[in-house]
């Protein structure tokens, strides 16, 4: 059985144009093409499409990502490929939290589109290159400040004295070198260091250091 597409484009030329891609293809069905995504939420359920390439900018009225949003929650079944223009992070988000299992860029050769569309059909997240290292880039930057946060807000427990000890503490000096240092006994610097273990939710000096300074210790 072949791949049912829809399509969804505001521009004449680039719609004609996907359409005669999927016309030409072998095992590859149009069932249906639209300019606007009123038309295209009222008109595509009927058909019952395994792919749809949607466009982002549909001119007045509903958006693409819009658009994917309510057709999916209505019909979860059908698979909702971006194919736009855009590149910037926030529309890229967007639209995967819409709805959407694949983003490609209109600049996608012919082949490409059509090995994109097989693979979202077979179950897969097919993304152009460039959208992929943004996708990338911006998920392992929320995972920094992620851990960024927590760790700041873990650090707010400690007092300036803690923060002191700690900050000594990665500069490799001993429990008597802190005290003679902060002009205080080694057994207070003990203690210090045991209340900063107790307020990292830490178990040893190595793992406190890390988490002062915002170090990964997967």
């Amino acid at each position: 059985m072949g791949i049912k597409i829809c399509i969804v484009d505001d521009n004449k030329d680039i719609r004609t144009a996907l359409e005669q891609i999927i016309l030409m293809s072998e095992n590859y069905y149009l069932q249906g093409s639209f300019s606007c995504a009123e038309d295209a939420i009222a008109g595509i359920p009927p058909l019952e499409p395994h792919v749809v390439l949607m466009d982002i900018n549909l001119g007045e009225g509903f958006n693409g990502i819009e658009c994917v949003k309510q057709l999916k929650a209505t019909h979860p079944n059908i698979l909702f490929m971006m194919c736009t223009v855009y590149e910037d992070d926030e529309k890229i988000f967007e639209a995967l939290s819409a709805g959407a299992s694949g983003y490609i860029l209109k600049k996608t050769a012919p082949h490409k589109l059509l090995e994109a569309i097989k693979e979202l059909y077979e179950g897969g997240a097919p993304m152009s290159s460039q959208i992929a290292r943004k996708v990338v880039a911006a998920f392992q930057q929320r995972q920094v400040e992620t851990i960024g946060n927590k760790d700041s807000e873990a650090l707010k427990v400690l007092s300036t004295r803690e923060k002191e000890i700690l900050e000594l503490l990665a500069k490799g000096l001993l429990y008597k070198e802190i005290a003679g240092q902060l002009f205080i006994s080694p057994e207070t610097v003990r203690k210090h260091v045991y209340h900063i273990y107790e307020k990292l939710h830490v178990n040893n000096k190595v793992e406190a250091i890390n988490k002062y300074y915002g170090r990964d210790m997967a």
